[in-house]
């Protein structure tokens, strides 16, 4: 499989999900009467909590990691990571029997560390801060001549991610609005890519904590914002887009809307307890979002992307 060198077609995306799918889930798509009546519309939920690691990364690492040459794969794969994409790098170098190199933080949780030990990667401890991370993760490269999968800035995992999206569309075809987290932004752009690509006229809506609200910065002001502060409880959506995953994003996406702490851990909880699954506080943003604009999306069909269910049960907000 070729690496995509440009923004992924509605073909690649097709490709890649046919390419990935033996070693991915295809997630099921739940919905909640009880939740429907709160919201005053037609909520979907894209469960990628049931993914492989338990989260939508699994499909982009997949993706990238197809598109290596077997020169490439004979060095292996390397990432910087503190959670779900470090496990999806360290499992898909597994199903492809390659040897994974993984860059985590001193703080990262110690479940994640865990399960990437457990998919037998290589770990290497770094500082907290980002540029802690690079400069470690340059020495590994060094040492391995590994090939770094970016957790986003990279097309085919964007065009991985896409394929979350693009299941949904294919169970519920008649949504009108969708909505998925932003962080560093390749499920974002991969949903809105897909979506564009699929159907231009569902409503394409991102929803980011005002607590690290890059994304909503930048969107305004058409350039990249960095982020400000990370003390958000979403720690899934603490990174700043990449130029790949903005130029698509402010491109293809409507609007970002914000949400406060408050309204993020109520609707997390709300999951939680009409839904009966376990999710990260990530997930919870669009339907946070939903909650905030009950007017807005009054009647729709809505179908979000739960990103993820890699929670730590000892920190629970609630």
């Amino acid at each position: 499989m070729k690496k995509i060198t440009t923004i992924p077609t509605f073909e690649d995306i097709q490709r890649i999900h046919e390419a990935i799918r033996p070693y991915i889930h295809r997630t099921p798509v739940l919905s909640s009467q009880s939740l429907n009546a709160i919201a005053g519309c037609e909520v979907f939920f894209k469960c990628e909590n049931f993914q492989k690691v338990g989260a939508f990364k699994m499909r982009g690492a997949t993706s990238a990691v197809l598109a290596l040459s077997a020169e490439e794969r004979e060095c292996g794969i390397a990432t910087h990571s503190s959670g779900n994409h470090a496990q999806a790098v360290a499992l898909s170098a597994k199903l492809q029997g390659i040897p994974a190199y993984i860059v985590m933080p001193e703080n990262a949780p110690s479940v994640k560390r865990a399960a990437v030990e457990g998919y037998g990667a290589t770990i290497f401890t770094s500082g907290n801060l980002i540029t802690d991370r690079e400069e470690m993760l340059e020495k590994v490269l060094k040492k391995t001549n590994a090939s770094f999968i970016h957790p986003f800035d990279n097309y085919d995992v964007i065009a991985g991610q896409a394929s979350a999206a693009k299941e949904l569309h294919e169970e519920i075809p008649d949504l009108t609005t969708i909505i998925a987290p932003v962080g560093g932004g390749g499920l974002m752009a991969g949903t809105a890519l897909y979506m564009n690509y699929a159907n231009p006229n569902v409503t394409v809506l991102a929803g980011e904590p005002e607590l690290a609200d890059d994304a909503f910065r930048s969107f305004q002001s058409g350039k990249i914002e960095p982020v400000l502060r990370i003390d958000t409880i979403a720690d899934g959506l603490r990174t700043t887009l990449s130029d790949k995953t903005f130029t698509i994003i402010k491109n293809h996406v409507e609007e970002i809307i914000t949400v406060s702490e408050a309204e993020i851990v109520a609707a997390m909880r709300l999951i939680w307890e009409r839904m009966k699954i376990v999710i990260e506080p990530s997930c919870s943003v669009p339907l946070a979002v939903v909650l905030q604009q009950k007017e807005r999306f009054k009647g729709q069909k809505v179908g979000i992307i739960i990103t993820g269910g890699n929670v730590d049960l000892g920190k629970l907000p609630f």
